[in-house]
């Protein structure tokens, strides 16, 4: 069933003592994701026991249950009875609890019947939506409150309380990876609806379907998808073009039979766009192109009106594999994006300077300047940049900077180019 906004947060009472003595186990039973995250970071392998992952399942910590697998948790070990039933992780609307329910691992502990069963209900709150469905359980007629929060690493859901009783309204991508592990094949049509109702690309239940589409790379879903590009409503463009971006992304044969078509597509595309996050998303999968073609149709919109579009060319514009030098168009843009009023922008011309093979004086001297910028995520990669290119500045600059912030787990990657550099320098 649902969560209660408020229930139990611990593990048995039998198990207390003992799983006081861990720090992970004290982690996961507050639900603190950074704590768990910072723990696994600092002991790797065998501190990643089975308890930390039930107690995280039975907790309804989706996010937390997700990042356990990865650091190497085994959910083969636990009992049977150590993991709530799935038709509770289904009812609570969490993607994220589901899927960790689901791994490969533990996958056949369930009968058919049990996944089909899991299934049908999914699509009951999805058809009835949750705020329907929260009044047909609780008979309450007071207003629903609604929270967007985190459900893995990625994607995030919103969360739903009335009168006691929490959902997060999720059950579109559990769906999704129900239907799939049961072979069936829903049509575009209906994956497209069950997406666009939350009109959000970082809902769980929008990236649970463009990437299951995505991921058919067929000449069907191919044209429904491109079909969508003269849609009137943007939200169905955006969608299209996400489906045919990722359709291109994930095409790891051989022959890259979608790479032609899909720049034809966004070519095209992006000289026609109105919409500022459709415009985005083509210009995003015309910067995983390289060559002339793409970097023409990327260029006009280095000066648009909306951040975002802004920063899809500045992205784009470092397209791999990055040619020995930039053109001077690129070189032009780039330096243009490194002093837009926009931290953002300038964070993302800056990385694409920084990871290219261009040696450029101008733009290395453009980055060096950023690092007095105000924003310190832009200052950061300015000294990581320096470093690829060589450039002594990066060690003041990151010791300027000081140590890594712990809510920023890629400023230690960063950072720790400008230290490598220090050290080859030493050593020398």
């Amino acid at each position: 069933m649902a969560t209660d906004a408020g229930g139990d947060t611990g593990a048995d009472g039998a198990d207390g003592a003992a799983d006081a003595e861990s720090p992970l186990i004290g982690a996961v039973r507050a639900g603190d994701t950074t704590a768990v995250r910072r723990i696994l970071v600092e002991h790797r392998g065998p501190y990643v026991d089975d308890a930390a992952f039930c107690l995280a399942v039975r907790t309804h910590s989706g996010a937390i249950a997700q990042l356990l697998l990865q650091y190497g948790a085994d959910p083969r070990t636990g009992a049977p009875g150590s993991l709530l039933p799935l038709r509770e992780a289904v009812d609570s609307g969490s993607p994220a609890l589901v899927h960790a329910l689901l791994d490969d691992r533990i996958l056949g502990r369930y009968a058919e019947s049990e996944l089909l069963d899991a299934r049908d209900l999914a699509r009951d709150w999805c058809e009835t939506g949750v705020e329907a469905g929260l009044r047909r359980r609780t008979g309450s007629e007071d207003v629903v409150t609604r929270t967007r929060v985190q459900d893995d690493e990625y994607n995030s859901v919103d969360e739903c309380t009335l009168d006691g009783m929490t959902v997060r309204d999720g059950h579109g991508a559990v769906l999704t990876r129900l239907e799939e592990l049961l072979g069936a094949r829903t049509p575009f049509e209906e994956l497209m609806a069950r997406a666009t109702v939350h009109a959000d690309q970082d809902h769980a239940s929008w990236a649970a379907v463009t990437m299951l589409l995505a991921q058919r790379r067929d000449r069907a879903t191919w044209t429904a998808a491109a079909a969508l590009r003269t849609h009137t409503e943007p939200l169905h463009r955006l969608f299209g073009a996400e489906v045919l971006r990722l359709t291109h992304l994930f095409d790891g044969s051989d022959e890259d039979v979608f790479a032609g078509p899909a720049l034809d597509t966004f070519t095209g595309w992006s000289a026609e766009e109105t919409d500022p996050a459709v415009l985005a998303e083509v210009l995003v999968a015309l910067g995983e192109h390289s060559g002339p073609r793409a970097e023409a149709a990327l260029l006009p919109h280095a000066g648009h009106h909306e951040t975002q579009v802004r920063r899809a060319v500045a992205r784009g514009l470092g397209a791999w594999p990055s040619p020995p030098a930039f053109s001077g168009a690129v070189r032009t843009a780039l330096r243009e994006l490194m002093r837009d009023p926009e931290a953002g922008v300038r964070q993302d011309a800056c990385l694409t300077f920084a990871d290219g093979k261009d040696h450029d004086p101008v733009l290395i001297d453009a980055m060096a300047a950023l690092m007095e910028d105000e924003d310190r995520h832009v200052r950061v990669i300015a000294v990581y940049g320096l470093a690829r290119h060589d450039d002594g500045r990066c060690v003041e600059g990151a010791r300027r900077l000081g140590p890594p912030q712990p809510a920023h787990p890629d400023e230690e990657h960063y950072l720790g180019a400008a230290w490598g550099y220090e050290r080859e320098r030493s050593g020398r």
